[in-house]
């Protein structure tokens, strides 16, 4: 996985690296040197390139790159937001003047059209806050120009961008980002997939100060899919259960066994638990799974019994529950149960997690009941149903998402996968974050689809765990879930359109992402 470190652990970092004996200019050229390496990869600069330039560090290392770009031929200027200079960045804005760079003063603007490429020098990672004044000016003047075709290359992070949160009130919309060292959260959460069409990260050197924030990629979904023995059998894999539906709200659970979405993601046996008034319409797509009755009320809600999830879930591994199944009594009767006298992983979604946030309050305990559980807990909601849960509000969670999906998880001893334009999973110790996903995904049922993938993988690792005596990474295991789920997701949209896309075509593509994904058998290891 590759490691992501919030603004304040990048600067240790840094200093850590400074202290250690690489001075301050060293990194700063190092930086330059990545920078141009990763857009001369990536396109190129089209000439000519104005580098607009703050006052800090970054806009050091814009200067950097006006001297390099010289030294290649490149037709290249300094564009000014004022004349405030760090030190290291002074010594390298005067060789700039010495190799007799054009410096566009602060003040001139810059007219859409004058440069092929602009490259965001402005604010780097530490900018909170609305940017003003000159700075503002100059955003506004570099997107003006990117919508009239320069390409906008950002150092670092797009200026104005929070490093920490992804939000922003105003900032620089880049084509290419090169993040220096580290991504940091904002390169991935809420805002930041708008803000930049593509991103890379060079290393420069700088030993991270922390490793408890990552980000997950194909080669780390792969090894959570060992190749499977041939001397094996589907009790190997983990059985799973998918608990939801009612007659109101049937295509979500549908919707998380459909297309083998459960099945094609690991897991040996599905069965698909639901009311009896629903398993007519649901019958002719159960191939795979197994169907399991679940007894209903008049308004075709289930009902429940104890008996009936007593042989629901015997040899599960792990249960998804909540997924169209209304948030009536009986939810909160079959949660409790679960909760008290379920052994297995259990994940618990849409309705299932009102119930949740109503038992946690009537508790007293808030989060800390959830420690008392007689299962491992997945919670997968999203930010409306995060607020419920911790009673934050909205727009508190989006201003500090990793940290307070990380206090919860350590208070209530659960693995959280909060949902959102990147998926943050945490244990309250180790988040991975997740950047697969695509707009069309933001449409009714992809909770569910990603509730049954999440489900079959979880009961995998659960089985592959209990045969190596160790305990379940159920904060890979989510994270990978998530990555399925986008990756599929990204294949129907770009099989449909980000307005015509559905749920369903997001599960029926699982399937073509696990092909695709497991293909080289090298890259997954050897089930033991």
């Amino acid at each position: 996985m590759q490691t992501v470190l919030t603004v304040e652990m990048m600067r240790e970092s840094d200093a850590r690296t400074i202290a250690a004996g690489t001075p301050g200019r060293e990194l700063m050229l190092r930086a330059g040197r990545g920078v141009c390496g990763a857009v001369l990869e990536r396109g190129g600069f089209k000439p000519p390139v104005g580098i607009v330039c703050g006052s800090g560090n970054n806009a050091g290392d814009g200067y950097v790159i006006a001297l390099l770009l010289k030294e290649a031929g490149t037709e290249c200027a300094l564009i000014l937001s004022g004349e405030k200079f760090s030190e290291d960045g002074r010594y390298y804005y005067e060789k700039c003047l010495e190799a007799q760079i054009p410096v566009i003063p602060a003040g001139e603007p810059i007219a859409p059209g004058t440069y092929g490429t602009l490259v965001d020098c402005l604010l780097g990672t530490g900018f909170s806050g609305e940017p003003r004044g000159a700075v503002r000016e100059r955003i506004e003047e570099i997107n003006a120009a990117g919508r009239a075709g320069s390409r906008v290359i950002s150092v670092d992070i797009n200026s104005g961008l929070n490093g920490n949160t992804g939000l922003s009130q105003l900032c620089v919309l880049s084509d290419l980002t090169v993040s220096i060292g580290s991504f940091q959260p904002g390169h991935f959460l809420h805002m930041a997939m708008d803000c930049m069409k593509e991103k890379c990260c060079v290393d420069i050197g700088i030993e991270p100060a922390s490793a408890d924030l990552a980000l997950i990629g194909e080669e780390d979904v792969c090894r959570l899919f060992p190749v499977r023995a041939h001397d094996s059998n589907k009790g190997a894999f983990g059985y799973t259960a998918l608990i939801g539906g009612s007659l109101r709200y049937s295509g979500a659970v549908r919707l998380a066994s459909m297309a083998g979405a459960a099945v094609r993601s690991g897991a040996g046996v599905v069965k698909l638990a639901v009311p009896r008034c629903i398993c007519g319409p649901i019958l002719p797509q159960v191939l795979e799974s197994t169907l399991f009755p679940l007894d209903e009320r008049p308004d075709g809600f289930f009902a429940f019994h104890k008996d009936q999830f007593e042989e629901l879930l015997r040899g599960v591994r792990s249960a998804a529950f909540g997924m169209g199944i209304g948030n009536t009594e009986e939810t909160g009767k079959a949660l409790r149960y679960l909760l008290s006298e379920y052994q297995g992983v259990l994940i618990i979604d849409a309705d299932g997690l009102n119930s949740l946030a109503e038992i946690m309050q009537e508790s007293g305990r808030g989060a800390a009941m959830l420690k008392d559980a007689s299962c491992r807990l997945i919670l997968t909601p999203h930010l409306k149903e995060f607020s419920r849960l911790t009673g934050c509000s909205i727009p508190e969670i989006r201003e500090d998402s990793t940290s307070l999906a990380a206090k919860f998880a350590a208070e209530s001893g659960a693995v959280v996968l909060l949902k959102g334009p990147a998926t943050i999973c945490t244990d309250g110790e180790k988040t991975i974050l997740c950047d697969r996903g695509c707009p069309g995904m933001a449409t009714g049922g992809s909770g569910d689809v990603l509730s049954g993938i999440l489900a079959a993988v979880s009961a995998a690792e659960a089985a592959r765990s209990a045969a190596s005596h160790r305990e379940p990474d159920l904060v890979t295991a989510a994270a990978c879930a998530a990555w399925i789920n986008g990756a599929a997701g990204e294949l129907a949209q770009s099989e449909s359109s980000d307005v015509s896309m559905s749920a369903a075509d997001t599960a029926v593509c699982v399937k073509k992402v696990m092909t695709d994904l497991l293909r080289d058998p090298s890259r997954r290891g050897v089930l033991k």
